[in-house]
């Protein structure tokens, strides 16, 4: 049964208040030299996990993945990183289907993107006058499903 995903941090400190700060998320257990936040995110200590893989290298900044988060005003999450210093893989963005994004590193340079809760992007669609089957069409997803978005 998966559990969720750990990643290795340089500061432990700094990485729980990153976490914290910025994306809300709370220490559910701390044992000092691995931490569990909640929602199954797992930060370890780059030395403690090192010896865990053999002392094999750790290469951070690797840009092979991404936590993904999704944020249901995000218009409000944009404005609260640019109170803070972030350094972006790139700027609020809007993809083809209309949901807005961005990403951006932690403290480690794991990549991090947050995106507008999908439901929202079909609300804010139908609210601005679409029709559910011209919406459907923008975002190439099924009728059934802004439906169903429409309706939670």
């Amino acid at each position: 049964m998966y559990k969720g995903t750990l990643i290795a941090v340089k500061n432990m400190d700094e990485s729980k208040k990153f976490y914290h700060d910025i994306l809300g998320m709370d220490v559910v257990a701390d044992f000092g030299a691995n931490v569990q936040l909640e929602n199954g995110l797992f930060l370890q200590t780059i030395d403690t996990w090192s010896n865990f893989i053999s002392n094999q290298d750790i290469h951070l900044k690797n840009n092979a993945s991404e936590l993904y988060f999704e944020e249901v005003d995000i218009d409000t999450f944009f404005a609260k990183l640019k109170a803070v210093h972030i350094e972006y893989v790139h700027e609020p963005l809007e993809h083809s289907w209309g949901q807005r994004a961005v990403r951006f590193y932690d403290p480690d340079h794991h990549i991090i993107e947050v995106a507008e809760d999908i439901v929202m992007v079909v609300k804010r669609f139908c609210n601005s006058g679409l029709s559910e089957e011209e919406v459907a069409v923008r975002m190439d997803v099924s009728v059934v499903y802004v439906k169903k978005c429409m309706k939670s």
